[in-house]
């Protein structure tokens, strides 16, 4: 029986923690659908756009090896996504576990016979990190020019 893998995120500005991610995310599937959280997904959520945009950031993930599909996640509900897509596992960094978050994610998906397994998240890089480097960056050759 072929085990479908869901790995969902945002890959804006796509580092190593992506990658690693999505690498153990393909060792424990035969077939894996990277989710690219959609341009308004992000601002609802997170309350911000990314750097990168959407068409950009599913091309970029498309052309990972291990990534055999990409789906341009448009809906605020994994549930719901699981309905479009269809798939056996949800990937999640382990920055969930343990969270109300993700023990409703966890439970949800229980009730229609999805696992959720967890993935060490990379401490020493994120995009949150990568875009206040960016902004100090930014700032920095603004202030220099005035």
């Amino acid at each position: 029986m072929r085990r479908i893998g869901y790995a969902a995120g945002a890959y804006d500005l796509f580092h190593v923690g992506h990658l690693n991610i999505l690498r153990h995310a393909r060792s424990q599937c035969d077939h894996l659908i990277a989710g690219v959280v959609s341009d308004e997904m992000l601002e609802l959520t997170k309350g911000r756009r990314p750097v990168v945009p959407m068409s950009e950031r599913l091309e970029i993930v498309e052309h990972i090896s291990f990534v055999d599909q990409v789906h341009a996640e448009t809906l605020p509900d994994k549930l719901d996504t699981w309905r479009e897509v269809g798939f056996d596992v949800f990937f999640k960094g382990d920055d969930w576990r343990g969270t109300a978050r993700g023990e409703e994610l966890e439970r949800r998906f229980a009730a229609v016979g999805v696992e959720v397994v967890y993935f060490p998240y990379t401490v020493h890089t994120s995009s949150t990190a990568l875009r206040r480097a960016l902004d100090a960056l930014e700032g920095g050759r603004l202030s220099g020019v005035v």
